[in-house]
């Protein structure tokens, strides 16, 4: 039940603003075999690789996604935030539309002088079909006019900042409606010292969309279906997967990508307890909210009574609950 997923996270703890230092998160460790964990920083984790792991990182590139503008023949604002290209030519989008009871199939939205979309079908869960018209390549016009989609539970407007705090190092594919955010912490020198302690890096692309970040309506978990979202699991990642004696999935995405058939473009695979791991045996994730499908999939990965227990003992230690600020890691002991 959904309920078994749930808890008290106080408001103070869920943090504003990234910390200046990619590098400078905290980092509970927790020992899924010994159901054991210690506090560390985000810093030591080149020190628990070991030259035969396999490090899964997931490339997706962050679109500035987040467009504003208004009704053609109105005043009113209107907010739109792509979420997958459905069409052929890259130009019709699923999104979510704000205000989207008040805008019937047919409305066109002016968002600047090169680019209006024009809304045409609705979903299930309140998401719409959109045509977007731009003037020259879709791409330019949205780096120049989009905003970047920060997470829901971040109450401010994104600034200039954002476009690169909330992008990963290793961010190549372009497609993302918000970042894989387990992956924010790393730097250039951190991931060069995951290589001298001679741990594979490898590359899966998963584009966020609704399927991450779509709250849960179900309170059975059998009945619940995610969206998909599109991924790429090369056969060079595949391959190193199948060398190495343990593979350590950068965020939940990343799992997912690689606990999916790696012949589909996409997936809509949801992970909860009782699911059969193929790969994944050790997890760096952040912090995620109550009762949200990448809870559940931590549990499924570590045992709820663990995780919940974990959580709970990074509250009481203050942990700042973002998933842009604080990060877990669920490591088994393989050696």
């Amino acid at each position: 039940m959904l309920s078994d997923f749930d808890f008290h996270l106080p408001d103070d703890l869920i943090a504003q603003e990234p910390l200046p230092d990619r590098a400078a998160s905290r980092m509970l460790v927790v020992d899924r075999t010994t159901g054991k964990w210690e506090d560390r920083m985000f810093r030591d984790f080149p020190t628990y690789l070991h030259p035969t792991d396999c490090l899964v990182l997931n490339d997706s590139r962050v679109l500035p996604s987040r467009l504003y503008g208004h009704r053609e023949n109105g005043t009113g604002r209107v907010e739109l935030l792509l979420t997958k290209p459905i069409s052929a030519d890259g130009l019709t989008w699923e999104a979510l539309v704000r205000p989207g009871r008040k805008l019937p199939t047919g409305e066109r939205i002016v968002i600047a002088d090169d680019l209006t979309a024009e809304i045409l079908d609705r979903a299930e869960f309140g998401e719409r079909a959109v045509r977007l018209h731009p003037i020259g390549d879709l791409f330019e016009v949205l780096d120049r006019v989009g905003h970047m989609p920060l997470p829901p539970y971040i109450r401010r407007p994104d600034t200039s900042s954002d476009r690169e705090r909330y992008q990963t190092v290793f961010a190549r594919e372009r497609g993302s409606a918000a970042a894989p955010t387990a992956g924010l912490h790393f730097t250039p020198e951190i991931l060069a010292a995951c290589k001298a302690a001679g741990a594979e890096i490898t590359h899966v692309t998963l584009h966020v969309g609704l399927g991450t970040f779509q709250p849960l309506r179900s309170e059975a978990l059998e009945g619940v279906h995610l969206h998909t979202e599109s991924m790429v699991v090369p056969p060079e990642t595949t391959a190193a997967m199948d060398r190495a004696k343990r593979v350590i999935a950068v965020g939940t995405t990343a799992v997912r990508a690689i606990e999916s058939d790696p012949s589909s473009p996409e997936t809509s695979i949801f992970i909860r307890p009782g699911f059969k791991f193929c790969y994944t045996s050790s997890m760096l994730t952040n912090f995620h909210l109550p009762k949200s499908s990448l809870l559940v999939l931590v549990c499924a990965l570590a045992g709820r009574e663990l995780t919940l227990a974990a959580y709970q003992h990074a509250i009481s230690q203050k942990y700042r609950f973002t998933r842009t600020a604080i990060v877990c890691l669920l490591y088994r002991v393989t050696f």
